[in-house]
């Protein structure tokens, strides 16, 4: 029988963490599952693991480092789920979370996108993200993040994006939209995805009873990620948002850019600042690219500017 939901799982030197991972996916009470992991090129053993102790999954191997985007578009365009999930190498997930993801889109036929509960690995009551937000100065984050789990995001709902550790797409809507924005690599590429999903009419609902345990940039961050921040941050805003709000959030958008640079600037002997002020002037120096994805993504749009401004969070 044809997979109902894929799995893609992007690695790179994850070994330490994909027993609990795959061990988690095992255990699913949904089984119309197939689980893909596309590896980036690991040098810790990760495919000797896959093959020797999980058959069951299908490995692509790279020989490359094609970065988060990369191994995940991959992966995307050789699942054949009617729904295909994003799951990071160091999360573990609820035993019913497929079976959850699954049924909440067949409750929600306008979702393009499932976001689930995320929760920390080592503080299990603390939440990482219960979908994602995007505010009206162009700053995109994690809604609960670092909250203590109280029952304030037990109800499901909708919101503006799903946190690519664990977000589930809807196959139709990615045929209509495109995959990840591969020029991104790593980070906000979920946050972009969202953004074109919305544009085009498609919405992304929060589903509380799906739940994943992340331990939270395992495999990434640091410099990688400051800069890809940096550039992908200016990118994100070029290629998708409105000319109505961009002229009218225009003060609030500069303020917010101006002052991530200038603390860049003001913190300059620290790696991770630097890294960020070089991604923030590749992203000014590559305009051109992003102004022509925007062409494409604008003439797309199936929304109003009201209707997009209404899911936005002020600042």
């Amino acid at each position: 029988m044809p997979a109902r939901l894929s799995i893609v799982i992007p690695n790179w030197n994850g070994k330490r963490f994909l027993a609990t991972c795959l061990e988690s996916l095992r255990q699913q009470s949904f089984d119309a599952t197939e689980i893909i992991l596309v590896d980036n090129a690991s040098t810790d053993g990760s495919q000797s693991l896959i093959k020797a102790e999980y058959p069951e999954v299908r490995l692509i191997e790279l020989d490359e480092n094609r970065g988060f985007t990369g191994a995940c578009n991959i992966g995307m365009a050789a699942a054949t789920g009617e729904f295909v999930a994003l799951l990071n190498n160091d999360t573990e997930v609820d035993r019913e979370w497929a079976e959850q993801v699954v049924q909440a889109f067949g409750r929600q036929p306008d979702a393009g996108i499932i976001a689930s509960k995320m929760l920390l690995f080592d503080r299990r009551d603390h939440f990482h993200t219960a979908g994602d937000f995007f505010t009206t100065d162009g700053r995109a984050g994690n809604r609960g993040a670092w909250e203590l789990d109280q029952g304030q995001y037990d109800s499901g709902e909708f919101v503006f994006s799903a946190c690519g550790g664990s977000a589930v797409y809807r196959r139709s809507m990615l045929d209509a939209v495109g995959l990840l924005d591969d020029d991104f690599f790593f980070l906000l590429e979920d946050i972009d995805l969202a953004w074109r999903a919305q544009l085009a009419g498609y919405k992304v609902w929060y589903e509380p009873r799906a739940i994943v345990y992340h331990h939270l940039s395992a495999t990434g961050g640091g410099l990688t990620a400051s800069y890809h921040d940096g550039r992908n941050g200016i990118w994100l805003l070029i290629k998708n948002v409105p000319s109505s709000l961009l002229r009218k959030y225009a003060r609030r958008i500069l303020a917010r850019q101006f002052a991530l640079l200038w603390g860049s600037i003001k913190a300059w002997r620290g790696p991770e600042a630097r890294a960020r002020a070089r991604g923030m002037i590749a992203g000014l120096l590559t305009l051109r690219g992003a102004l022509k994805k925007r062409k494409a993504i604008q003439a797309s749009r199936r929304v109003s500017d009201d209707y997009i401004e209404s899911i936005l969070t002020p600042r």
